[in-house]
């Protein structure tokens, strides 16, 4: 029991440095996520301001309907992206690791709810064979 009791607190050290090590770096690739975002949204408006150039300076496209016509594009992406996104759904990996941490919670568990259940029986037997001398 003591050994499964220090086995559980060097296993929940061991997770706290793995939380803070991977708040640590969620925030470092969130902040160059965000950074990235930004720029290729510079990119984006960009190529949207060549891309209405060209339709109106060299294809002599009228102002209302480059803009229109980009704007369609634009929404047709984000219904397509958006379908694909609502689709997206966990894969075999992640099945496979939701069932391993599961069925290790359960172990786990088990283990814990069966040394604690050997104790009393223990302790009853200490008692008995303490009884058992002293007569």
């Amino acid at each position: 029991m003591i050994r499964s009791l220090r086995l559980a607190r060097i296993a929940a050290e061991a997770e706290g440095l793995r939380l803070q090590r991977l708040v640590r770096r969620t925030a470092i690739r969130i902040v160059l996520g965000l950074v990235a975002l930004f720029l290729l949204f510079c990119a984006f408006a960009i190529f949207h301001v060549g891309v209405w150039f060209l339709l109106r300076n060299d294809l002599m496209w009228e102002s209302q309907t480059a803009g229109l016509a980009m704007a369609g594009f634009d929404f047709f992406v984000a219904i397509v992206l958006g379908v694909i996104a609502a689709m997206s759904s966990p894969g075999r990996v992640e099945r496979e690791a939701l069932d391993v941490r599961r069925r290790a919670l359960e172990n786990a568990t088990t283990q814990i709810g069966i040394s604690a259940a050997l104790i009393p029986a223990l302790r009853l037997t200490v008692g008995l064979m303490r009884r058992a001398r002293g007569k």
